[in-house]
């Protein structure tokens, strides 16, 4: 016979019932932090906002054939509309995993520092998005979501201080 303090106890058994993981999937991708210089000559950094509402910088899959470097300047073409880029170099790599249904996801994303050629009022974005938008240095990092990124923002500053970019 279950005592109610064995019954309390048992909760903690029987969470889920989400089919165990059954594949381990490796998705390579890669993005930019792009910037640009606004009319006042300020410097800004462009930021998505994905379907969850949390902002983020573009990024995408890398193709078959393609390189890192090829894939990040094709992703912020696509989901920003900014088809003139210049790339500047590689900033660092990402990596994170999430559940798709019985898979684990590894995703692995080359960041690389991009800078707009074009005032970069051009932007437009993809139908998934809830937004695109021109942030200040400081704005980008207090929207930002993911700690790893808002570090790299940082790492893309020192950069563009350093070089004077």
């Amino acid at each position: 016979m279950a005592t109610p303090q064995f019954d309390k106890f048992k909760q903690y058994f029987n969470r889920s019932k989400k089919p165990s993981i059954q594949e381990i999937v490796r998705e390579p991708t890669a993005g930019g932090i792009v910037f640009r210089r606004n009319a006042k000559k300020e410097l800004e950094f462009l930021l998505i906002q994905d379907h969850k509402d949390r902002w983020t910088i573009p990024k995408g899959h890398i193709e078959e054939g393609e390189t890192a470097q090829q894939a990040a300047q094709r992703e912020i073409g696509e989901e920003a509309g900014l088809m003139n880029t210049e790339m500047l170099g590689w900033l660092g790599k990402i990596h994170f995993r999430y559940r798709r249904i019985d898979k684990l996801v590894l995703i692995s994303q080359q960041v690389y520092l991009m800078r707009v050629k074009t005032d970069g009022n051009e932007i437009q974005k993809e139908e998934w998005m809830n937004g695109i938008q021109w942030f200040s240095f400081h704005d980008a990092l207090d929207a930002i979501e993911y700690e790893d990124i808002g570090k790299l923002i940082l790492l893309a500053m020192k950069r563009i201080r350093q070089e004077e970019l």
